[in-house]
């Protein structure tokens, strides 16, 4: 077990005390579970909240429905509710490492709701329950080295983090990686519903489809090729693939992506300015 730091700073991975404020959620026991396994911290050191009912996984664990009790036994607070709620949830957290999940809320409004100057935007996606999420992130200018290594060690858990030099960037990224998951789905929803029009029996189409799709995830992370080139390829070849792509483009593919992602990024603004 390892203790505070001699600056009162703690090391990642040496009892560090987390605690996830909506850790009943899933994005919430997604990163709990992440934590846990990459030894971040022990069972013992994890506080996680909840809104009714207990849950019982992680019965090691700290739960309560007193978000400032967590606090007050944590180092490091994650947020991990929902932007509408957040303006009421009132936890004091002065001279602790605060970390929002939460689209849209500003550093300067975490920083002063909860009495902190260490405060850290980020936003991981769905993917974090398969260790898989992209998680961007950015910082208040009182950030101490100690405090990113916390941040790199939990989302590095999660999957891959990077960190980013602006809010402007991570209000972008909630709509290309934030929800990111939920394209390849909408993707997927769309062709199965073609097969299944075409006469294939809904089983087979959704296995297809789905195998489609994780198949080419795990192409483009071993090859590690730019999208660009893999799309390139296939017109090249000049066969059914590139008659396809042809046709999605000349339909308005790229624009539709482009649309849902202006979007996405005028809401995040949005989200910031109500808060």
């Amino acid at each position: 077990m390892a203790t505070n730091r001699s600056d009162g700073k703690v090391e990642a991975g040496k009892g560090l005390r987390i605690g996830i404020i909506g850790g009943a959620g899933w994005l919430g026991g997604a990163i709990a579970a992440a934590v846990l396994d990459a030894g971040i911290a022990a069972p013992a050191d994890l506080a996680l909240s909840y809104r009714s009912a207990r849950p019982d996984h992680l019965p090691e664990a700290f739960w309560t429905q007193d978000n400032q009790a967590l606090a007050d036994r944590s180092d490091v607070i994650i947020l991990s509710v929902r932007p509408a709620d957040w303006p009421h949830l009132k936890v004091n957290a002065e001279g602790k490492l605060v970390i929002s999940v939460m689209a849209g809320i500003r550093l300067a409004a975490l920083c002063d709701h909860h009495q902190t100057r260490r405060a850290v935007r980020t936003l991981p996606n769905a993917a974090a329950a398969v260790r898989k999420s992209y998680t961007p992130w950015t910082a208040s200018r009182d950030l101490q080295q100690a405090d990113r290594t916390i941040v790199r060690a939990v989302f590095g858990a999660c999957g891959v983090e990077d960190e980013v030099r602006t809010e402007a960037e991570i209000d972008y990224l909630t709509g290309l990686t934030g929800s990111g998951p939920a394209f390849p789905a909408l993707l997927a929803e769309a062709m199965m519903a073609d097969a299944i029009a075409h006469g294939l029996d809904r089983q087979v189409a959704q296995r297809a489809v789905n195998t489609v799709l994780v198949g080419a995830g795990r192409l483009l992370e071993q090859r590690d090729d730019c999208p660009t080139e893999t799309v390139q390829t296939f017109l090249d070849y000049r066969g059914t693939t590139a008659a396809a792509i042809e046709e999605m483009a000349s339909a308005g593919f790229a624009t539709a992506v482009a649309r849902g992602l202006a979007a996405a990024f005028e809401k995040s603004v949005r989200m910031g300015e109500t808060s």
